[in-house]
């Protein structure tokens, strides 16, 4: 299972995916959890303390060496140089899964131990002094996108990634890589505006997106969000006693979690094994080569010097039995 936070900056997404991947750890699932977000705060809300955390490698600076593992021995990735954020797997490519050992793990993630089990953590990397003025942030997103793109994962296992805020969400295809995608919003105008953007776009790909109702006060709030959202509305959330101690470094043990948040945290949780019942890999690869044939189009093949359309193996199909071998259907 793949799955995204994303919403407005403020609005609580991280929080609510640390507390989404603590509910999982004490479900003992195994959990890939990834900041993507150009603000860093994943790990902290983790319960790492600010200077481990700013020591957590950081994946876009390993990108070369997550490229050459990736590109393997796929035949039509001549070398590292000419993969892009959103080059596809093919014949010979090297994928990931959530439970096993490889390079990029090693180079990349980190076990985080928390009350009822541990987690993997791998961070982008924070937009430094050094990247003002020349450098994007989406190239370091990029390393989390090809990512995406070459890992295979089943149900029972899970890749919670927290976005990037607001629209910034859509500045690649990586949007489409999740069984469902939690849009987590507070009942105000602002705080709705994301999803009328996010729905749209998920409409056109085929995009599960549930909406989970953030700082909600009162009557009136749920009956706003109810009113804007719909039946998208998933759950929501209130104030958090726990939240506020683990915002101050000192969070009870997790069991402690007011049993409303509990309740919304299982109802997510449910909601999210459903949407694997509609996984379509042909769509999941389909949609993988549209936006790199689009991005070569726009601006890879210049960059690269290389036509990249050809790095597409149009007889490749993502899958939970794909491997080196040529792609069995499922």
């Amino acid at each position: 299972m793949k799955i995204a936070f994303v919403g407005k900056g403020g609005s609580g997404k991280t929080t609510l995916s640390s507390l989404f991947i603590r509910h999982l750890a004490a479900t003992r699932v195994p959990v890939l959890a990834v900041d993507a977000d150009i603000n860093q705060h994943l790990a902290p809300a983790l319960g790492i303390d600010e200077e481990e955390a700013a020591a957590l490698p950081a994946m876009g600076a390993h990108l070369p060496e997550i490229k050459e593992y990736l590109r393997g021995a796929n035949p039509r990735i001549t070398s590292a140089d000419t993969m892009i954020k959103t080059t596809p797997p093919g014949h010979g490519s090297r994928l990931l899964r959530v439970v096993e050992d490889n390079p990029v793990y090693a180079a990349c993630a980190r076990p985080v131990a928390l009350d009822d089990g541990e987690v993997r953590l791998m961070v982008t990397g924070p937009f430094n002094e050094s990247d003002l003025g020349v450098a994007c942030y989406h190239s370091k997103v990029g390393a989390v996108e090809l990512c995406l793109n070459h890992l295979v994962d089943c149900r029972d296992e899970y890749v919670v990634v927290d976005m990037t805020a607001g629209s910034d969400s859509f500045a690649s295809g990586m949007f489409t890589r999740f069984d469902m995608t939690f849009l987590v919003a507070e009942p105000t105008r602002k705080g709705v505006s994301v999803y009328r953007q996010y729905k749209e776009y998920a409409r056109d790909f085929g995009v599960a997106l549930r909406v989970v109702g953030n700082k909600v006060q009162g009557p009136d709030d749920l009956t706003f969000l109810r009113d804007e959202v719909g039946d998208d509305l998933l759950v929501t959330v209130g104030h958090s006693d726990w939240v506020r101690a683990m915002e101050k470094g000192r969070p009870p043990r997790f069991e402690l979690l007011e049993a409303a948040n509990r309740d919304a945290l299982r109802a997510m949780h449910q909601a999210a094994d459903a949407s694997y019942g509609e996984r379509d890999w042909e769509r999941y690869t389909r949609q993988m080569v549209h936006f790199h044939l689009k991005n070569a189009e726009t601006w890879g093949n210049e960059r690269t010097g290389s036509d990249l359309a050809s790095q597409v193996d149009p007889s490749f199909l993502m899958g939970e039995e794909s491997s080196a071998s040529p792609a069995r259907a499922n």
